[in-house]
């Protein structure tokens, strides 16, 4: 049986707080200095800049995650991972059959506009 959905939330108290945009992964490389294996990538979001973010997408390998488009939160405060700090949450799902919180990326179909905004 599924688990309950949480409770319902306004838009104006939700997804209009977020800032969620289009991003291009630049750079990716295995990073060792974080509790779990990651990747440490450098992600382009055209006028709202490069940022740095931490990520356990290590199921893909890193030359077919490096020029991917990714949907990044922008507004989120950095958190430390290890002695690393991540500036920018990608938002991925669980991979399949895999440990917990090993993910895939969630993307966009069509080759968006970089720092394009997810409404």
């Amino acid at each position: 049986m599924a688990k309950e959905l949480k409770p319902i939330v306004s838009f104006e108290n939700s997804l209009e707080k977020l800032d969620i945009r289009v991003g291009k992964i630049i750079e990716v490389e295995l990073e060792e200095k974080t509790p779990k294996t990651t990747y440490k990538m450098i992600v382009d979001f055209g006028k709202f800049g490069v940022k740095t973010s931490y990520g356990r997408f290590t199921k893909t390998s890193a030359d077919d995650i490096k020029n991917q488009l990714v949907l990044g939160v922008l507004n989120f405060e950095p958190r430390a991972m290890g002695s690393v700090v991540s500036e920018v949450l990608i938002l991925g799902v669980q991979y399949p059959k895999a440990d917990s919180g090993e993910a895939t990326f969630i993307t966009p179909m069509e080759n968006a506009k970089l720092g394009s905004k997810v409404f």
